[in-house]
């Protein structure tokens, strides 16, 4: 057996998952400028709420909420999620996929908020994790059949934010939650079918 040149392997950094990568940047930079604007990038772009439809930022908060984050934990949580369920469901799906399911969530936990809870101002990636979480349920879909961990992650999931919703009184939209899983389910289900 020759014996090696010596050399060790090297490891390299690799940008493994563009869309996952720059969703978190970008919630990021958002929060950053929040903490520079004191609280103005959240009130005026980064978080979604009954507005003038004749305001053109309404409709760039419609997306741009899932950005904002109030402080630095509720960033941490829901990156936390989207960073360890993300990358494997852009991968197995692709980016443009993920990118879809991004756009899709925001713009219809943003609408829901706008629409039923106008004093309400919607901020952060929640409804994104919880879309990631149950699409990432839907991988293992063969032949019809439903995996029992989806069926789990409905109930552990989507069952504790319905009880959060009705007997904790927060900060936190239990509905963004639902919705956002909702949406996942739904992308699951599409691409469960495409296979």
């Amino acid at each position: 057996m020759a014996k090696g040149s010596g050399h060790k392997p090297t490891l390299k950094i690799s940008f493994n998952s563009p869309v996952v990568l720059t969703f978190a940047l970008l919630c990021l930079a958002a929060l950053l400028l929040n903490g520079f604007t004191g609280g103005a990038a959240n009130r005026y772009v980064f978080s979604v709420y009954r507005s003038s439809l004749l305001d053109p930022l309404t409709y760039i908060r419609f997306f741009g909420h899932v950005l904002g984050h109030a402080n630095w934990a509720h960033y941490i949580g829901n990156m936390t999620l989207i960073l360890l369920v993300g990358p494997l469901l852009e991968e197995k799906y692709g980016w443009s996929f993920i990118l879809q399911c991004i756009l899709v969530t925001a713009f219809v936990t943003g609408l829901i908020n706008f629409i039923f809870f106008p004093h309400v101002a919607l901020c952060g990636a929640s409804g994104v994790a919880f879309a990631f979480i149950l699409l990432s349920s839907f991988t293992s879909i063969n032949d019809g059949t439903i995996p029992v961990t989806f069926i789990l992650i409905a109930i552990i999931y989507i069952g504790g934010e319905i009880y959060d919703g009705v007997f904790v009184a927060d900060n936190i939209s239990q509905l963004t939650h639902v919705i956002g899983g909702i949406v996942g389910a739904f992308f699951g289900y599409v691409i469960a079918r495409k296979h």
